[in-house]
């Protein structure tokens, strides 16, 4: 019985870790993530997220993105806000993973790129939590620990609290940030979140500032674009 080539990868992308090459290609040439939802008809949405695998991932401690178990170390990869607030909807990484999904996903890579909406299933819906739009860079934030917990008044919904960061590295179109390039990340939709502090008052708004500060330590040292 013959069997289904498996498709070549896109020309282009980044090295392919060794944890990665057992993952199946699409059509277009990407590795499938591992926590991609598989549906019915087997067919996959790299939009959609297997609940079942992401509650897998927090208790096991396994990879996101290549499903194989988690060191020591662990690799959030955030968008700018995440970074900011430490809270994020998405299980951690190994290193090598995170970083080959931050110069390789289309999502990640341009920012002009958005969300498709477009032949989701009718039930489907995005985490509550998550921030619209494109933002416009990746962070991976590297820490020794997390911390589910049940969003309050939302029993049905939970997020992930990030613990402190041993370092971030942080990315855009594909490649290392300038430190100019990781500030502009973070005002682009530093809005979005002082918007929630300022409805919630002002002990939100201070609370606010104090992560910014925090998040602003991790800023990329002064480098040019070709370094």
């Amino acid at each position: 019985m013959n069997e289904t080539p498996r498709p070549a990868l896109r020309d282009g992308l980044p090295p392919l870790p060794e944890r990665l090459r057992a993952l199946p290609v699409d059509r277009r040439g990407y590795p499938i993530p591992w926590f991609v939802y598989t549906a019915d008809d087997g067919t996959r949405d790299f939009r959609i997220a297997d609940a079942a695998k992401r509650v897998r991932a927090v208790k096991e401690k396994l990879c996101w993105i290549c499903g194989g178990k988690l060191g020591r170390f662990l690799v959030f990869a955030i968008g700018p806000m995440c970074a900011v607030n430490r809270n994020t909807s998405e299980p951690p990484a190994h290193r090598e993973c995170a970083e080959f999904a931050a110069m390789a996903c289309p999502f990640l890579t341009l920012p002009a790129a958005q969300y498709r909406r477009a032949g989701l299933p009718e039930d489907y819906s995005v985490h509550p939590h998550s921030l619209p739009g494109n933002p416009g860079g990746v962070v991976l934030w590297v820490t020794y620990s997390f911390k589910p917990y049940r969003v309050p008044g939302q029993p049905k919904n939970w997020l992930i609290e990030i613990g402190p960061a041993v370092e971030v590295v942080w990315f855009t179109h594909g490649r290392l940030a300038t430190r100019d390039e990781a500030r502009a990340l973070v005002d682009a939709r530093l809005h979005l979140l002082r918007e929630v502090a300022e409805h919630d008052g002002p002990k939100s708004v201070a609370a606010l500032d104090r992560q910014v500060a925090e998040a602003l330590k991790w800023l990329p040292a002064e480098r040019s674009v070709a370094a």
